[in-house]
């Protein structure tokens, strides 16, 4: 490891290949949003189901997994796991490319949910190791604005290589019999293991030392994570708790939540019933509703969340007491997640949303929809971390601000924009529309990570990235298509309300305005007092 702080050029080739990880975790995420045409006519599915792929599956093993990794990467080389986990999702999305039907696609979305679960904590933690704290706004921009160029490029890789390799095999014949849409799975999967040959190649830094808070090496981090995840998946969190001697209220606690998060998982699938009845799908032999699918993950995501902050209250109460001891971290993760179920609901489907409407080509949507949404995609953060470091470098509150037109403005354009009356003016609106949509990311994440000691910020991550994947991820996309089944297919529509959720957004940023700076002044004697030796 590397004494000190980095120097300048190691530091911003360190970020450059952290934004590059984020960058191919969104482009091996997002295709599957412009292929969804295609898939859904091979594999006779509807919106719900593609919502179910895009989302659902992928936000279950990406949120159980980012925990373990995360507490991985607070204690192992962060290369090294960054190096392994890029490796083992672009394999995952390269078998896409030979998936013949909803169950095996299924599988290999699950593996890249796996496989990603590492990126935002490992990479983020990395980051912040080679920035001093009043770079850092600029630090969460760079990733922001990489993650807009997976995005679309996403778009740009799978409209244009499935509508050629369709176009040069109309009469069959294709290599391998695959189809447009799983050539596109391969070649997205391909910048990956390029990207992990460079990070595994890539020093690590002292944790902590540009903060100065230099953290005492961990002697078992793989142990540690393997113990994260015993103890928050379902079922075998139980023999955690017996072995830690767990009291009765404990038990009482943990036995409770389950049941109320049952009850309520069984009641939202009777409301989806009622609202868009759905016909079941194959799953392994077994023929099951994809609502029973549906909200049977949100429920174990759930289940999973509470089980995590029982154990971190066991095993690390100094943790449990920084995130947990004051509203405004709890409250800017709470944000962050509604913000992904408008977010994921929207990109998910506004390709499709707009081949059907505007009678665009995939190839036509990847291009002209891809490079607006990623060069957009790229200002809005660019604007938004510089800024909100200028003004909130010493005075948190003011990052809020910047977060807060973000979120509170940009539902009122997408009513402006879902109602345009061809491709030409619906471009128009989108540009102003993704420009102040996407500034919300950096002052978000800037407030998080500011609100926790340096050794936690890949567990901040980590929490943060179950909590918004499961209830963002997890529910934006499905929630967007069960509402276009149910509306005939009415997809700009069920896009606009899902912007329903935004008021509440509006209400904990408020909440967080009046609360983060006298939050962020107690974080150090909150931290002592606890026993932190800080």
């Amino acid at each position: 490891m590397s004494l000190g702080v980095p120097p300048r050029s190691t530091a911003y080739y360190a970020l450059a290949l952290v934004a590059a990880t984020n960058m191919v975790s969104l482009l091996d995420r997002n295709i599957l949003a412009i292929l969804a045409p295609s898939i859904k006519a091979d594999l006779g599915i509807g919106d719900a189901e593609m919502g179910l792929l895009y989302g659902t599956v992928f936000a279950l093993f990406y949120a159980l997994f980012s925990l373990p990794l995360g507490r991985l990467a607070d204690g192992w080389i962060r290369t090294r796991l960054l190096a392994t986990s890029i490796s083992f999702w672009s394999i995952a999305t390269a078998g896409a490319a030979f998936a013949g039907g909803f169950f095996t696609l299924m599988l290999s979305r699950l593996c890249v949910g796996i496989g990603e679960a590492a990126a935002q904590p490992a990479g983020t933690s990395l980051a912040y190791d080679y920035f001093p704290q009043q770079r850092r706004g600029l630090v969460m921009a760079v990733i922001a604005a990489a993650i807009a160029l997976g995005l679309g490029g996403s778009l740009i890789i799978g409209g244009v290589a499935a509508q050629w390799w369709d176009a040069r095999y109309v009469g069959g014949g294709a290599p391998l019999g695959l189809a447009g849409w799983q050539f596109a799975f391969a070649i997205a999967a391909a910048p990956g293991f390029i990207i992990a040959i460079l990070m595994a190649r890539l020093k690590e830094p002292r944790r902590g030392a540009i903060d100065g808070i230099a953290s005492p090496p961990d002697l078992h981090p793989f142990l540690a994570s393997w113990a994260v995840l015993a103890a928050v998946t379902p079922g075998v969190h139980w023999l955690s708790l017996r072995r830690a001697r767990a009291s009765c209220r404990e038990w009482a606690l943990n036995i409770g939540l389950l049941a109320m998060i049952i009850l309520a998982s069984l009641g939202a699938m009777h409301a989806a019933e009622l609202v868009s009845p759905r016909p079941p799908l194959l799953l392994g032999g077994i023929s099951i509703s994809p609502h029973v699918v549906q909200w049977s993950v949100i429920g174990f995501g759930a289940f999973v969340i509470a089980n995590l902050l029982q154990n971190l209250k066991r095993r690390d109460p100094v943790a449990f007491t920084v995130i947990t001891g004051k509203p405004s971290l709890l409250l800017c993760i709470a944000a962050g997640a509604l913000q992904c179920v408008i977010n994921y609901g929207v990109m998910g489907f506004t390709p499709s949303f707009l081949m059907k409407t505007y009678d665009l080509s995939p190839a036509m949507t990847g291009m002209q929809f891809g490079l607006l949404s990623a060069g957009l995609g790229v200002v809005g953060p660019l604007i938004a971390g510089p800024l909100s470091d200028r003004i909130g470098a010493h005075r948190l509150s003011r990052r809020v601000w910047v977060a807060l037109f973000a979120m509170g403005v940009s539902p009122f354009v997408a009513l402006w924009v879902y109602r345009a009356p061809d491709a030409g003016d619906f471009y128009l609106r989108f540009t102003l529309y993704s420009l102040i949509l996407t500034m919300w990311m950096p002052p978000i994440y800037a407030l998080m990570f500011e609100q926790v000691l340096p050794r936690m910020r890949g567990l901040t991550v980590s929490l943060y990235v179950v909590v918004s994947t499961i209830f963002g991820l997890g529910t934006g996309p499905y929630v967007v298509g069960m509402i276009s089944d149910a509306r005939g297919g009415d997809l700009g529509g069920a896009i606009l309300a899902i912007n329903w959720v935004a008021p509440l957004i509006v209400i904990l940023l408020l909440i967080i305005l009046f609360r983060v700076e006298r939050d962020h002044a107690s974080l150090l004697p909150r931290a002592r007092a606890a026993g932190e030796p800080v």
